[in-house]
């Protein structure tokens, strides 16, 4: 068994980037945990609003159920204003997670996406992670999230994957997730609807010979 770290800026990003991979971990036996940074909800409304904010929670912790994951963390920091902070506030609590946790394995943004917490989250990832001798990390994986990854300015920082999971025996559970978050999907053809999540997956799958798919740019993979 090993322990995984999925750091995502937003509840919801976790789906959309690995949700079919969380699955197959969990599948497998491994334990896997989800941190929160932000809370998805506050930059909506000129004040942030409780109710909101816990029942995003309430969603997140739904689709963790049926995902397998072990056990969901939240910072509960400001959604898409991250970059308002110190950095070291968002590295520092991620590093007493992975203290507590040991993880083998951590998933987590694209360094290039547009949206700028989901760039931040993979900075603190990349800082928390740095290899120093005795780092537990051994290997770091980023993901895709449609309606941010696909949007950065073009050639700035491509999302060019080397590895592909193959996520057919688990779609129908991946599906369900999003289902919990289906507040924050939209109509087709907008990039993060059900239609083209699905697309993006059988696109990602035809490449290499696999039905459907979810990509990753392993940044960092130790072996010993």
């Amino acid at each position: 068994m090993a322990v995984i770290l999925v750091v995502a800026a937003h509840p919801d990003d976790e789906v959309l980037g690995c949700g079919g991979t969380i699955a197959r971990h969990a599948a497998a036996g491994d334990e896997v945990h989800i941190l929160f940074l932000a809370d998805g909800e506050s930059s909506r409304c000129s004040t942030a609003n409780p109710a909101a904010i816990e029942a995003r929670l309430a969603k997140a912790r739904a689709a963790a159920d049926i995902l397998g994951v072990k056990e969901i963390h939240a910072l509960g920091l400001p959604d898409n204003r991250l970059d308002c902070l110190p950095l070291l506030d968002i590295i520092q609590p991620v590093e007493r997670l992975m203290a507590k946790l040991q993880p083998e394995m951590v998933y987590t943004h694209h360094h290039g996406d547009l949206n700028i917490d989901h760039r931040l989250a993979h900075q603190a990832v990349m800082t928390a992670c740095r290899p120093v001798p005795g780092q537990k990390v051994k290997e770091i994986r980023c993901f895709e999230v449609p309606s941010s990854t696909e949007w950065q300015t073009p050639g700035a920082a491509p999302f060019i994957p080397n590895l592909f999971i193959d996520i057919s025996a688990v779609l129908a559970r991946k599906n369900q997730a999003l289902a919990v978050y289906r507040d924050e999907l939209r109509s087709f053809p907008h990039s993060r609807s059900l239609e083209a999540i699905e697309a993006l997956e059988r696109w990602r799958g035809a490449g290499v010979g696999m039905e459907h798919a979810e990509s990753f740019i392993i940044v960092r993979k130790l072996s010993f």
